[in-house]
């Protein structure tokens, strides 16, 4: 199972993906951006976590703040390895209008947050300073063949049955060789920064909308 999972994670580098966030600096409203929640969407909480890898922190902090994650899709979604999304392109193939530095300890930053179950990380192209805006939370433990080589920044700390809920889409075969692409849209109808948790972490709530 681990050698599969690594076969697929290599598709990971093939795509330019995302590049996540959060200096976690001030904690001010998000903009009104004009994103209308209809009542039936579901949602999960992201903790941030700036001590390992605090620009990719600010910089997923600023994309939440701008509106730039409203009405985008989580295109990716791979059972027993994690759901990816972020991307304006919607195929894996875009970005926001900046990268930012690969903050894992293959790009000479000593980040010791672990992919496990709940982890959030930044998709990138093979370019260890690719990252954008796209990022991935990882479904298993057995994600943990990550570390060192993306920048996990945060966890999913509510809402985790949310994300788990994507993989009751029926997906098709994606540009990665696995059954990954939903046939059925997996939607960020509004994301946006929350009050800080007890420790002083940043975090921002995504609300979804998962299939027609």
């Amino acid at each position: 199972m681990k050698r599969i999972m690594k076969k697929i994670a290599l598709t990971l580098c093939a795509a330019l993906t995302l590049g996540l966030l959060s200096s976690c600096g001030d904690t001010s409203e998000s903009s009104d951006n004009g994103a209308q929640l209809s009542g039936n969407e579901k949602s999960f909480v992201i903790t941030l976590y700036s001590q390992y890898a605090p620009i990719t922190c600010e910089n997923f902090e600023e994309l939440v703040k701008d509106g730039f994650y409203n009405g985008l899709t989580f295109h990716r979604v791979v059972e027993d390895f994690m759901a990816q999304g972020g991307d304006p392109n919607g195929d894996g193939t875009g970005g926001s209008e900046k990268t930012i530095k690969g903050e894992f300890s293959a790009n000479g930053v000593d980040n010791k947050l672990s992919h496990t179950r709940g982890i959030v990380s930044m998709a990138r192209s093979q370019a260890f300073d690719s990252a954008s805006s796209q990022f991935f939370i990882c479904y298993t433990d057995e994600c943990t063949f990550l570390d060192g080589q993306y920048a996990a920044f945060g966890e999913v700390t509510e809402g985790m049955e949310t994300v788990d809920s994507f993989l009751e889409i029926e997906r098709t075969l994606g540009s990665d060789g696995a059954m990954s692409s939903p046939s059925e849209p997996i939607t960020i109808v509004k994301a946006e920064m929350i009050s800080d948790d007890a420790d002083g972490n940043h975090r921002a709530e995504f609300f979804v909308t998962v299939g027609e």
